[in-house]
């Protein structure tokens, strides 16, 4: 049996080969992982293919507010947008909150835009294998379906999206607060009762 330190480092490896070939959730900048595995993702297919749809909306129209002066991250999960990166001023920032809240289908706007020098290739990398470390120590964690949650990490913050109950969305902090480089997490789940995930469950 293949021992956890080096099962660990498989599965890690996996997660972060998947990343980089471009099988993660679409984004602008950033990293996120998680958000478009049909099979254990509790929004339906229709509503996956609809947050991807937002997304490129987003992109599109924010392009032609901040251009190239921002690095800007877009996430959606069940029509609630999340914003994260760095921009030129409060302005761009505004306008760009602005433009995706308008976007039809957008429910909501989670903008944690920071208004400073976008950062660099470096940067993101880390991001990117520490979204990989914590989506690792979720899956690790017997009993919790690590796939329910949608992960994105912007310079060190880690933002935990998705379905889920409150004793899921409570160990999934817990566990994710001790990952190394981890400087805060940020809860953006929606909350479903035991009785609604069984539904989930046996559709």
């Amino acid at each position: 049996m293949m021992k956890k330190p080096l099962h660990r480092a498989v599965l890690l490896s996996a997660l972060l080969a998947s990343l980089l070939s471009g099988c993660a959730p679409m984004l602008v900048g950033g990293a996120a992982v998680g958000g478009a595995m049909v099979a254990t993702d509790r929004r339906s297919a229709g509503m996956q293919l609809e947050d991807e749809g937002l997304e490129l909306k987003v992109r599109q129209r924010i392009r032609t507010i901040a251009g190239e002066r921002s690095h800007v991250s877009i996430n959606s999960y069940n029509r609630q947008v999340l914003l994260t990166g760095e921009v030129f001023n409060e302005a761009d920032k505004a306008a760009i909150e602005q433009a995706a809240a308008k976007i039809d289908g957008v429910r909501s706007v989670v903008n944690d835009l920071a208004v400073m020098w976008p950062s660099s290739t470096s940067d993101r990398s880390r991001d990117l294998v520490l979204a990989g470390k914590v989506k690792a120590t979720l899956i690790d964690a017997a009993g919790l379906s690590a796939r329910a949650f949608h992960i994105t990490v912007e310079r060190g913050a880690v933002y935990l999206m998705g379905r889920v109950t409150e004793e899921e969305a409570q160990r999934a902090i817990d566990l994710t607060r001790t990952v190394s480089g981890v400087t805060k997490v940020v809860r953006l789940v929606e909350i479903l009762t035991p009785e609604q995930l069984a539904n989930l469950k046996v559709r």
